[in-house]
């Protein structure tokens, strides 16, 4: 099966889930895993079996990098 926009997160069979370590026990957090193409599958951890989105790799390098340079701290709460 190939993945889309959308998906059933539970029809992702043999993905390893990865949440952050900043995750808290309120299950504020995403969860992604990297799937047999080379996307990134990306999940809300409330809704385990929620829609996933899938995004390639560049898009992911682009998001986490993004990040980590500090583009996105005007979101922080």
């Amino acid at each position: 099966m190939s993945a889309y926009n959308g998906i059933a997160a539970a029809k992702l069979e043999n993905v390893s889930w990865q949440k952050s370590r900043r995750s808290n026990s309120k299950g504020n957090c995403v969860e992604m895993a990297k799937l047999d193409d080379g996307g990134i599958a990306v999940r809300n951890s409330r809704f385990p079996d929620g829609p996933a989105l899938i995004y390639t790799q560049a898009e992911i390098n682009a998001l986490i990098l993004g990040a980590k340079d500090g583009d996105f701290d005007n979101l922080l709460g």
